[in-house]
């Protein structure tokens, strides 16, 4: 009788046992599908984001969105916020719905080939080393346009007279979206005693994104002036005006010498 008491005490431990061990398996499978189910935030594209396009320019556009996923659906690396990829393009083609991940996002130059925005055309122009910003202009890069020229007017009588030198904003604001290898270029300028002196200039080639009408006054420009390109910051300020001849500069002088 005392053997049998114990057997059945020992089975019934056995069945506890049995039972806490299923009841914990059944609570683990609980919890892992509770995680897997677990709604998280991401950002997702909601229209399509072409290669090349600018992440400030995408937002802009409101081409980006916040959406909740299930951990289980979210893509490894997925972004909640636009704040590690603000300064950079697509490198390629984001579809709408398509969760944000940082590494299709680099840098102009990361790119392949060029990069045109669908509404524009690229043209380059060629100018020195501290035409250019001494070479801290890069794709990407957004730039102010300045010419300096010496102009002349044809009066009715066929005659010329030559205007005052002057120089002025061409673009306020204009993207580079390539830059070629710097070359060494020779100039040569005359003194004030005749004398020749030869230069060697570095220059380089930068393409830059335009509209038409913006391309033929730069390209105008370049054939019949200077050019000289001004970087541009976030809280950079530009303004069109009458530009600036050597009377702003040297008043003073100038109507002593008148």
């Amino acid at each position: 009788m005392a053997r049998r008491s114990v057997l059945l005490t020992v089975a019934l431990i056995i069945a506890l046992v049995g039972t806490a061990l299923i009841v914990l398996y059944v609570q683990g499978i609980d919890k892992r599908a509770s995680a897997g189910q677990e709604l998280v935030e991401v950002l997702a594209a909601t229209d399509t984001i072409e290669p090349g396009e600018s992440v400030s320019a995408a937002m802009e556009a409101g081409k980006f969105a916040k959406r909740q996923v299930r951990r289980d659906d979210m893509v490894d690396g997925a972004l909640s916020s636009t704040g590690s990829i603000s300064d950079l393009v697509s490198l390629g083609t984001i579809f709408a719905g398509e969760q944000v991940i940082a590494p299709k996002f680099g840098t102009l130059s990361d790119t392949e080939g060029l990069i045109i925005p669908d509404d524009k055309l690229a043209i380059s122009v060629e100018l020195s080393d501290p035409a250019r910003v001494a070479g801290f202009v890069n794709p990407g890069s957004d730039i102010a346009i300045f010419f300096s020229a010496d102009p002349i007017r044809k009066l009715p009588d066929g005659t010329e007279e030559t205007l005052p030198a002057y120089t002025r904003l061409l673009l306020p604001k204009v993207q580079v979206i390539g830059v070629g290898t710097s070359s060494i270029s020779s100039k040569t300028t005359t003194t004030d005693e005749g004398e020749q002196i030869v230069e060697e200039v570095p220059r380089a080639i930068l393409t830059v994104a335009v509209d038409q009408t913006q391309a033929e006054k730069i390209i105008y420009a370049a054939r019949n002036a200077e050019i000289s390109f001004a970087l541009l910051s976030d809280d950079s300020k530009v303004d069109d005006g009458p530009g600036v001849t050597a009377s702003d500069l040297m008043p003073e002088i100038l109507r002593t010498a008148s």
